[in-house]
Protein backbone atom coordinates (compact mmCIF):
# COMPACT_ATOMS: atom_id res chain seq x y z
CA UNK A 1 0.00 0.00 0.00
CA UNK A 2 1.33 3.28 -0.69
CA UNK A 3 0.47 6.54 0.79
CA UNK A 4 -0.32 9.37 -1.35
CA UNK A 5 0.38 11.82 1.12
CA UNK A 6 4.22 11.63 0.67
CA UNK A 7 6.38 14.21 -1.17
CA UNK A 8 9.26 13.09 -3.40
CA UNK A 9 12.27 15.75 -4.32
CA UNK A 10 15.41 16.12 -6.49
CA UNK A 11 17.58 17.81 -7.59
CA UNK A 12 20.86 18.23 -9.68
CA UNK A 13 24.54 19.00 -9.35
CA UNK A 14 28.13 19.25 -11.07
CA UNK A 15 30.46 17.64 -9.25
CA UNK A 16 32.15 19.79 -7.09
CA UNK A 17 36.01 19.83 -8.47
CA UNK A 18 37.56 23.09 -7.01
CA UNK A 19 40.49 24.61 -9.50
CA UNK A 20 43.03 25.26 -7.38
CA UNK A 21 45.23 26.70 -10.17
CA UNK A 22 42.57 29.14 -10.71
CA UNK A 23 41.84 29.70 -7.06
CA UNK A 24 45.47 30.41 -6.68
CA UNK A 25 45.39 32.62 -9.71
CA UNK A 26 42.30 34.63 -8.81
CA UNK A 27 41.60 37.22 -6.11
CA UNK A 28 38.96 35.95 -3.87
CA UNK A 29 36.29 38.23 -5.76
CA UNK A 30 37.22 37.29 -9.00
CA UNK A 31 37.26 33.47 -8.39
CA UNK A 32 33.77 33.93 -6.76
CA UNK A 33 31.97 35.69 -9.70
CA UNK A 34 33.38 32.97 -12.00
CA UNK A 35 32.61 29.73 -10.16
CA UNK A 36 29.59 30.75 -8.49
CA UNK A 37 27.55 33.16 -10.93
CA UNK A 38 29.01 31.09 -14.05
CA UNK A 39 26.84 27.87 -12.89
CA UNK A 40 25.84 27.79 -9.64
CA UNK A 41 25.42 23.79 -9.60
CA UNK A 42 29.12 23.85 -9.38
CA UNK A 43 28.47 24.32 -5.29
CA UNK A 44 26.44 20.76 -4.32
CA UNK A 45 24.93 22.36 -0.86
CA UNK A 46 23.34 25.77 -2.74
CA UNK A 47 21.42 22.81 -5.00
CA UNK A 48 20.50 20.99 -2.00
CA UNK A 49 19.32 23.77 0.33
CA UNK A 50 17.57 25.67 -2.52
CA UNK A 51 19.76 28.78 -2.05
CA UNK A 52 21.75 30.53 -4.59
CA UNK A 53 24.32 33.04 -4.83
CA UNK A 54 23.17 36.84 -5.91
CA UNK A 55 25.99 39.02 -6.06
CA UNK A 56 29.37 39.61 -5.33
CA UNK A 57 31.26 42.80 -4.06
CA UNK A 58 34.37 43.30 -2.27
CA UNK A 59 33.40 42.57 1.34
CA UNK A 60 29.83 41.16 0.66
CA UNK A 61 28.33 38.71 -0.30
CA UNK A 62 24.39 38.40 -0.77
CA UNK A 63 22.46 34.88 -1.38
CA UNK A 64 18.96 34.18 -1.97
CA UNK A 65 16.99 31.37 -0.99
CA UNK A 66 13.54 29.78 -0.62
CA UNK A 67 12.38 28.50 2.44
CA UNK A 68 10.41 24.94 2.05
CA UNK A 69 8.44 22.24 3.64
CA UNK A 70 11.04 20.01 3.24
CA UNK A 71 13.26 22.20 5.40
CA UNK A 72 10.65 21.38 8.14
CA UNK A 73 12.01 20.24 11.88
CA UNK A 74 9.15 18.20 13.92
CA UNK A 75 7.53 21.43 15.17
CA UNK A 76 6.41 22.84 11.80
CA UNK A 77 8.79 25.44 11.25
CA UNK A 78 12.04 25.61 8.67
CA UNK A 79 15.04 23.80 10.62
CA UNK A 80 17.64 26.31 12.11
CA UNK A 81 20.45 24.49 10.49
CA UNK A 82 19.02 26.03 6.88
CA UNK A 83 19.46 29.64 7.80
CA UNK A 84 22.80 28.40 9.42
CA UNK A 85 23.89 27.19 6.57
CA UNK A 86 22.83 29.84 4.25
CA UNK A 87 24.71 32.42 6.68
CA UNK A 88 27.86 30.52 7.04
CA UNK A 89 27.65 30.54 3.25
CA UNK A 90 26.86 34.35 2.67
CA UNK A 91 29.70 35.45 5.62
CA UNK A 92 31.81 33.01 4.09
CA UNK A 93 31.68 34.23 0.67
CA UNK A 94 32.37 38.11 2.19
CA UNK A 95 35.17 36.91 3.65
CA UNK A 96 36.64 35.03 0.08
CA UNK A 97 35.90 38.35 -1.76
CA UNK A 98 39.14 39.81 0.03
CA UNK A 99 41.33 36.94 0.30
CA UNK A 100 44.07 37.82 -2.17
CA UNK A 101 45.34 35.43 -5.14
CA UNK A 102 46.45 32.01 -3.64
CA UNK A 103 44.44 32.53 -0.56
CA UNK A 104 41.57 30.55 1.35
CA UNK A 105 39.58 30.71 3.92
CA UNK A 106 37.61 28.57 6.43
CA UNK A 107 35.00 28.80 9.21
CA UNK A 108 36.50 28.95 12.64
CA UNK A 109 33.93 30.20 14.25
CA UNK A 110 29.77 31.01 13.65
CA UNK A 111 26.91 32.15 16.00
CA UNK A 112 23.24 32.15 14.71
CA UNK A 113 20.78 34.51 16.50
CA UNK A 114 17.00 33.49 15.54
CA UNK A 115 14.69 36.10 15.59
CA UNK A 116 11.41 34.94 13.58
CA UNK A 117 10.74 31.44 12.41
CA UNK A 118 10.48 30.74 8.91
CA UNK A 119 7.99 28.69 7.06
CA UNK A 120 7.42 27.56 3.46
CA UNK A 121 5.05 30.66 3.41
CA UNK A 122 7.39 32.68 4.43
CA UNK A 123 8.82 33.43 0.77
CA UNK A 124 12.01 34.33 -0.76
CA UNK A 125 14.75 35.45 1.47
CA UNK A 126 18.04 37.54 1.04
CA UNK A 127 20.89 36.63 2.65
CA UNK A 128 23.40 39.36 2.90
CA UNK A 129 26.80 38.67 4.65
CA UNK A 130 29.66 41.61 5.30
CA UNK A 131 33.22 41.34 6.35
CA UNK A 132 33.72 43.44 9.73
CA UNK A 133 37.48 43.20 9.25
CA UNK A 134 40.39 41.15 7.32
CA UNK A 135 43.94 40.83 8.60
CA UNK A 136 46.21 38.59 7.35
CA UNK A 137 44.90 35.61 9.07
CA UNK A 138 41.44 36.01 10.60
CA UNK A 139 38.65 38.02 9.29
CA UNK A 140 35.27 37.99 10.80
CA UNK A 141 31.71 39.11 8.91
CA UNK A 142 28.40 39.10 9.89
CA UNK A 143 25.16 38.50 7.81
CA UNK A 144 21.48 39.73 8.38
CA UNK A 145 18.50 37.12 6.78
CA UNK A 146 15.23 39.25 6.00
CA UNK A 147 12.23 37.94 4.00
CA UNK A 148 10.87 39.77 0.93
CA UNK A 149 9.47 43.32 3.26
CA UNK A 150 12.80 43.33 4.67
CA UNK A 151 11.57 42.36 8.45
CA UNK A 152 14.94 40.55 10.20
CA UNK A 153 14.51 37.00 10.16
CA UNK A 154 17.86 36.10 11.69
CA UNK A 155 21.35 37.67 12.31
CA UNK A 156 24.70 36.25 12.38
CA UNK A 157 28.48 36.33 12.86
CA UNK A 158 31.63 34.18 11.88
CA UNK A 159 35.19 34.17 12.52
CA UNK A 160 37.07 32.78 9.57
CA UNK A 161 40.97 31.76 9.13
CA UNK A 162 42.51 33.09 6.47
CA UNK A 163 45.65 30.46 4.76
CA UNK A 164 47.53 30.42 1.47
CA UNK A 165 46.34 27.50 -0.89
Amino acid sequence: MTDDRIRKRSHEWLPPEPDFERMKALPGLDYLRELYLGDPRRVPIGQLMGFHPVRFDEGVAVFEGFPAEWHYNPIGTVHGGFAATILDSAMGCAVHTVCKAGFGYTTVELKVNYIRPMTRDTGRVSVEGRVIAAGNRIATADGKITDETGRLIAHGSTTCLIFPL
